[in-house]
């Protein structure tokens, strides 16, 4: 039997996965969380063969509580599930962690094996980015945000979403200081100079809509 956390902020969307998950003999969806907060209180509980975790959820992002989960347990096992297609956001669940990554607008079966492959400590990505992936590495495409470390692009995601730097320091358990210096690497890294700037390449590299 494969126990998983499922980690979504969408009860619906929570309910359509297990009942998907669970029509497998050999499935079963051990907790539910709509929350990072949830996540971690349902991990001090349980140790689940498999976390599914949504990328985009409220407060703390996934990127971020991927990294919380391996500080605490290296040996989770994560497959990120996310509405974002752009491999920007699959190599960055990786690098934070991550076995596996799979949209949302995959195949259910694709969600399905991916958790067989993830509880094996197997990598995966779904068919529909996997291309996308591939492509991006053999043509060497500049994505200055692909310089980012899994916490910055997380820094970046909170202050996109216009949150204070004592607010992200809060969430993240940083010191407003550090925040700070996020920012700055941020920009550095990105090439920009002012907020606003980093506001249209944020819109422009399709981190924003």
């Amino acid at each position: 039997m494969i126990n998983i956390l499922l980690v979504d902020d969408h009860a619906v969307v929570r309910e359509g996965y297990r009942r998907l998950l669970e029509r497998r003999a050999d499935l079963r969806i051990a907790a539910e969380a709509g929350s990072a907060e949830e996540a971690l209180q349902c991990l001090r509980e349980i140790t689940p063969d498999v976390i599914v975790l949504d990328l985009s959820l409220p407060g703390m992002g996934g990127i971020e509580l991927t990294q919380r989960i391996l500080q605490r347990n290296p040996e989770a096992r994560i497959l990120a599930f996310s509405m974002h297609r752009d491999p920007l956001f699959a190599s960055q669940a990786i690098r934070a962690g991550a076995l596996g990554y799979v949209t949302k607008s995959s195949s259910p079966d694709a969600l399905i094996q991916a958790v067989y492959k993830v509880a094996r400590r197997e990598k995966v990505l779904s068919p529909d980015i996997a291309p996308d992936m591939a492509f991006t590495l053999l043509q060497g495409e500049s994505n200055p945000a692909r310089e980012l470390s899994p916490r910055e692009f997380e820094i970046l995601r909170l202050l996109l979403d216009g949150l204070s730097v004592e607010e992200i320091g809060n969430l993240l358990n940083i010191s407003p200081k550090t925040v700070q210096n996020g920012h700055y690497q941020i920009k550095a890294k990105l090439g920009v100079k002012t907020d606003i700037e980093l506001a249209r390449l944020a819109m422009k590299l399709k981190l924003i809509g």
